[in-house]
């Protein structure tokens, strides 16, 4: 519960000693101030009952302006603490003074809006989620930037972890979502930037064991005999041909089609990051091409049998979900093909990506090109498998121990 007080502050005092008065709010430990317009000399202040003294000329006019602001204060900050229970001291000086501030929601439905407009599904379906969570615990409360604090960050985190039990790196997702649109916010500048909660909160995020296949586990799983023309054929080959590739991402093998091929290299623009890429592929990629062309082929078909040639594709979300639909497909058989390979990993396509990044590494490859075929915005991210192949080779040293 908010506290309201009526104070006096001689150290702002004038060059007639007059001082002015202020209305203070606190809230969860913290203060806000709001001038009253007023100043007085200090001996015709009572700071124990917070009134002007008798003393004063007009004490009676004085007297009846503050009780009027303190009741105004009190009636405000107890509504908004009726709506919210995220209510900041801030929020209450701006109703007090008449000043709102932006809702969170909304503004969040409008990011939400955007990003979908611009046919990015995943990432839409992705944060609309986030700010699912984030609707049901603020319940039916007014909740507006203000109301962003690092104290709410910490409740949210909390009740992330205790209620929904989710792991460090899903929170981690969670708040990357909050922080993308506080920052979109501020450049909408409908919020100050040093308001910024994240600038005193910092994401968590705990790094996980990457799963990658070694090149005996690779050659097995090669080698592995299928029935020719069968889904889990082709699942294994796309497979394959990711590991040889660059570490290709499952989307863009899906959409690849033989225009993008010119019987060396594959160019093509990435769906997540819009990237361009050219990669020259290696004998066994093109050797997996091979077994999909035929003299019917036509440049903009697709190379691999999952997107139909005869699908108008144009739709963002269309896409979206025929390719959501074929990724569960293939992981669910990549774990099948695990098994039949006797290979003891936790198969799903995405670990193609680390497989070709470890045998890049380990081949001598420079990490600046690794990163640069993988399309990663960063190399810190690439650095990750830097890290992989060098506990590997100390592990290797251990061979001296023994």
């Amino acid at each position: 519960m908010a506290t309201t007080k009526i104070i006096l502050k001689t150290e702002k005092a004038n060059k007639k000693g007059e001082a002015p008065l202020y209305l203070r709010i606190i809230k969860d430990r913290k203060a806000k101030f709001i001038s009253l317009g007023q100043t007085i000399d200090p001996k015709f202040w009572n700071d124990e009952d917070q009134v002007v003294r008798k003393s004063h000329p007009n004490s009676n006019r004085l007297n009846n302006f503050l009780a009027h602001k303190i009741a105004e204060a009190r009636d405000v900050s107890l509504e908004m603490e009726t709506k919210s229970k995220f209510v900041s001291p801030k929020s209450i000086k701006q109703a007090v003074m008449g000043k709102t501030t932006e809702q969170f929601i909304p503004y969040a439905e409008r990011f939400l809006a955007s990003i979908e407009s611009k046919g990015k599904i995943g990432t839409h379906d992705k944060a609309n989620a986030v700010i699912s969570k984030l609707k049901t615990f603020i319940g039916n409360q007014d909740f507006t930037f203000d109301d962003l604090t690092v104290y709410f960050l910490k409740q949210y985190e909390e009740y992330l972890r205790t209620e929904l039990h989710n792991s460090p790196n899903t929170i981690y997702s969670n708040l990357k979502v909050i922080r993308r649109i506080i920052n979109d916010a501020i450049n909408d500048e409908l919020m100050p930037i040093e308001k910024n909660p994240f600038l005193r909160y910092k994401l968590k995020w705990e790094n996980t064991t990457k799963e990658f296949l070694s090149e005996d586990e690779l050659e097995i799983l090669e080698k592995l005999p299928l029935v020719e023309g069968s889904k889990k054929y082709h699942h294994r080959n796309i497979y394959v041909y990711a590991a040889y590739v660059g570490g290709m991402r499952i989307s863009d093998i899906f959409q690849l089609k033989w225009e993008n091929y010119d019987g060396e290299r594959v160019l093509l623009t990435t769906q997540k990051t819009g990237a361009v890429i050219s990669i020259k592929l290696p004998a066994k990629a093109i050797e997996i091409m091979n077994l999909y062309k035929n003299e019917n082929c036509k440049p903009a078909d697709f190379v691999f049998p999952f997107l139909k040639n005869d699908i108008d594709y144009s739709n963002p979300k269309v896409l979206f979900r025929a390719i959501s639909s074929l990724t569960a497909y293939t992981n669910t058989d990549l774990k099948d093909l695990a098994k039949l390979a006797e290979i003891n990993h936790n198969l799903h396509f995405h670990t193609s990506r680390h497989t070709w990044a470890t045998r890049a590494l380990r081949k001598g490859m420079r990490i600046e090109y690794v990163s640069k075929l993988m399309g990663h915005s960063s190399i810190k991210t690439t650095q990750v498998y830097a890290k992989i192949v060098n506990d590997e080779l100390d592990k290797a040293m251990d061979v001296f121990n023994s």
